[in-house]
């Protein structure tokens, strides 16, 4: 296989053009990962602490090439890019904390002299799968907290951002003994030899195959978790602030071309809230800044390629229009961000994950209609709820059969100190970020501790 990643704004301008290294470079890596994890365990907190520590101070020195590089290889507007890089010198920092928190307890036997001791230990090598569409970001809340934890780490980046992470593993690796953190370029072969290997996997993708590296993983007896996507609603009721709903959903349609799980995809007006919404939304559509990503100004750069544009533009075909549905001339695989009304039920945009800027506005009786169209999905990932009543709001939390929910917000973004996920497709396993993350790259041991007869 070549590993090819191109410029979406300009697919002439080729970043990466090389031969993947196969299956046993990736088991390879494994290996030499697994033989430097030892000693970076027992180099002790301080030491893991200090290089995370000098990780988030090499991409805070960076920042503004990283930045530039998210722009030409993802097409990722340079607003977002900027952002996502200060969220990953965050993300380093916080971890780097880490090591010098408790990893277990202490406790009374139930009788007799003695102790019981638990205490959270790390799998060995953590194999991280990640997607394009965070090329900083997703990598480094995968592969911080397995490292804090005492994990070493063989990353498997998504061909599309093959020059990203390879900038990044410079920065970790210049921080970190040898071995300890390796990029492992390729596609599904290097990617199945790695969850093959690995000691615990963490995926984020697509869904066809989160569910193989699941079945991969379990099949072995590993721990693994998956993120695999979202087909996120947005309800609007009656009483929302509708100048506000309209520009938060439309930031969530179309911000970075809609190429984010957590984009809205669907959008739920309730009783008498269709007509002003309805306006206020392909209006705020509409006035999205579309163009290049490098510049300052732009909202919704490129697709990532030729056939997600293909795929995006399917979805609204024979629908009708309340905003967009073109395609720009020139080059670049760029598209109008879109609004569509009338989907009936069954619809692709009702049932699948269109990774684009293209949302669907649907119609609910009331409340309990809007949150039965809202589960009805096989994804939950996120739901945002727009209302001035924090009664109504709050009643409406738990009926939700999604992950994360956010109130007068846009359903993007993400508080990287708290637990990510959602339920049913959405994903699979113990939820990322936060304290989460650190219990998911550890095991939790107990030792019991008796003294010596005659002690």
């Amino acid at each position: 296989m070549t590993v090819i990643s191109r410029n979406p704004a300009d697919p002439a301008d080729v970043l990466v053009r090389l031969t993947a290294p196969g299956a046993f470079a990736a088991a390879d890596a494994v290996e030499r990962a697994r033989t430097a994890q030892t000693a970076w365990q027992l180099a002790g907190a301080a030491t893991r602490s200090a290089a995370l520590g000098a990780v988030a101070d090499a991409v805070e020195a960076a920042a503004a090439g990283l930045a530039a590089l998210a722009v030409r290889e993802v097409g990722k507007p340079l607003a977002e890019a900027r952002a996502e890089v200060a969220r990953t010198a965050a993300i380093w920092r916080y971890y780097a904390q880490a090591p010098f928190a408790a990893t277990g307890a202490v406790h009374e036997t139930a009788a007799g002299p003695g102790l019981l001791l638990t205490r959270r230990r790390p799998h060995g090598v953590a194999g991280l799968i990640t997607p394009w569409n965070f090329p900083f970001a997703i990598p480094t809340w995968k592969a911080a907290p397995a490292l804090a934890a005492g994990n070493a780490v063989v990353l498997k980046p998504a061909p599309e951002a093959t020059a990203c992470a390879q900038r990044l593993a410079e920065l970790v690796e210049q921080a970190l003994p040898a071995g300890v953190f390796t990029v492992v370029p390729g596609g599904a072969t290097e990617g199945g030899a790695l969850v093959s290997a690995a000691d615990v996997v963490s995926f984020t993708g697509s869904s066809s195959v989160g569910r193989a590296v699941v079945r991969s993983a379990t099949a072995r007896g590993i721990p693994v978790q998956a993120e695999m996507g979202g087909l996120n609603a947005a309800i609007v009721l009656p009483d929302a602030d509708f100048g506000q709903a309209a520009a938060h959903i439309a930031a969530s349609v179309a911000g970075y071309a809609g190429q984010k799980c957590t984009a809205t995809s669907r959008v739920i007006a309730v009783g008498t809230a269709l007509g002003p919404l309805r306006e206020a939304l392909a209006e705020a559509l509409r006035a999205v800044p579309v163009g290049d990503p490098a510049d300052e100004g732009t909202v919704c750069g490129p697709l990532i390629d030729e056939s997600a544009r293909a795929d995006v533009t399917a979805a609204w075909r024979d629908l009708p229009l309340l905003a967009g549905g073109t395609v720009p001339d020139g080059p670049g695989w760029y598209a109008a961000p879109t609004l569509v009304e009338k989907a009936p039920p069954g619809h692709r945009l009702l049932r699948e994950e269109v990774f684009g800027p293209v949302a669907a506005l649907l119609t609910a009786s009331d409340l309990d209609h809007a949150v039965r169209l809202t589960n009805a999905a096989r994804y939950g990932l996120v739901t945002s709820v727009h209302t001035a009543d924090l009664g109504t709001a709050l009643h409406t939390l738990d009926r939700l059969d999604t992950g994360m929910v956010r109130l007068n917000a846009p359903s993007t973004g993400v508080d990287f100190h708290l637990p990510f996920g959602g339920t049913k497709a959405s994903s699979f396993g113990p939820r990322e970020q936060g304290q989460a993350a650190l219990e998911f790259y550890t095991s939790s041991r107990t030792y019991t501790l008796s003294p010596a007869r005659g002690l």
